[in-house]
């Protein structure tokens, strides 16, 4: 676990390795984007500018979930929503931010905004195969203990730890997975208050810093849910890619070719895949809101029951409607839909 790769040299701030990957999954996917729009459009600039927009979007929308979803760790100091040097974004709604603003633009310069929504699907899934590898540094994201040769220990202190060595309701769990002993919890900070949660490292005796590393109160191994859901996103882009090229290929009428089903099918996908990863994760509250549809199940994988209804209603939309037309070689921002 590397939650901060580096510090910046004469500062104090860090370079956060979730939003370094975060930024890594972006370039490949613009890459890709631009790769796959050469067809679409004459002007790529036109693509990295859309991509830069959503990228801005991308981190205020991830940014603004984190804060509604963790709201009690900004009371009585509103100013910290701005400090996202100090981390704290969730890559849904980096994605509904991206995506929203992407849309946005595309209409604006009267792009054909189908064919730009399955590439973009592609381009989605990448992305996202270099973000949970940036959860997988950061430590979040993390899964349930297991025995698999494969599973993985994240160290004292970490998300997974303190979620086992404290009971959690929101999952019906009333006992902690480790049973810490009492002085283990309770430490004055730098500012002299003192705090009854668990002690920093720093603090612990020579024995129990054995005891939470190679002792018996080391952290419980756990799925590594974050590579599963890496290897998950690099599978179903390319799918997503293979069933994209097979549509290109196809008469304009032919079952599932119409412009924009790629998009859809990323919907149906991904709601399917990330509802069942969500069994191994240990991180999300279950959910029994008037809203939820799967009660009982994890807001994620409510999200998905509607990602997956709007992938099969958008697919037979799509069915519907005529293809638009690319912009060939026109000026940028003529074009038909």
């Amino acid at each position: 676990m590397h939650p901060e790769l580096l510090r910046i040299p004469f500062t104090t701030l860090t370079v956060k390795s979730y939003g370094l990957m975060m930024v890594v999954g972006f370039l490949a996917a613009v890459y890709v984007i631009r790769r796959l729009s050469r067809n679409i459009t004459p002007d790529p600039q036109m693509i990295t500018n859309g991509s830069l927009y959503s990228l801005i979007a991308g981190v205020v929308g991830a940014r603004v979930f984190f804060v509604i979803h963790y709201f009690d760790l900004f009371r009585g100091d509103l100013l910290r929503v701005f400090a996202i040097w100090q981390g704290g974004l969730e890559l849904l709604g980096g994605v509904i931010g991206a995506l929203g603003v992407l849309i946005l633009y595309m209409h604006y310069h009267k792009l054909p905004i189908r064919r730009y929504l399955d590439i973009l699907a592609i381009g989605l899934m990448l992305a996202l195969c270099f973000g949970r590898i940036g959860c997988f540094l950061n430590g979040c994201c993390f899964g349930k203990p297991s025995e698999l040769p494969w599973s993985v220990r994240f160290p004292y202190g970490s998300y997974s730890y303190l979620s086992q060595v404290e009971p959690d309701t929101a999952r019906n769990r009333p006992a902690p997975q480790i049973e810490l002993p009492d002085d283990f919890f309770g430490y004055f900070d730098e500012d002299n208050i003192w705090r009854q949660e668990l002690k920093p490292y720093e603090q612990l005796s020579p024995l129990q810093q054995q005891m939470v590393t190679t002792g018996p109160y080391r952290c419980l191994p756990v799925h590594p849910t974050q590579l599963y859901s890496s290897s998950n996103a690099a599978l179903l882009a390319l799918l997503l890619y293979l069933f994209w090229k097979r549509s290109q290929s196809e008469p304009a009428g032919k079952l599932f070719a119409r412009p924009g089903s790629t998009f859809a099918l990323m919907f149906i996908l991904y709601g399917i895949t990330r509802f069942c990863i969500e069994f191994l994760r240990d991180d999300n509250p279950f959910e029994h809101g008037w809203w939820a549809v799967y009660k009982g199940g994890t807001i994620s994988q409510n999200l998905c029951i509607y990602m997956f209804v709007l992938g099969v209603i958008l697919m037979l939309v799509f069915q519907k409607m005529r293809s638009d037309k690319v912009m060939g070689h026109q000026s940028p921002g003529i074009s038909h839909r």
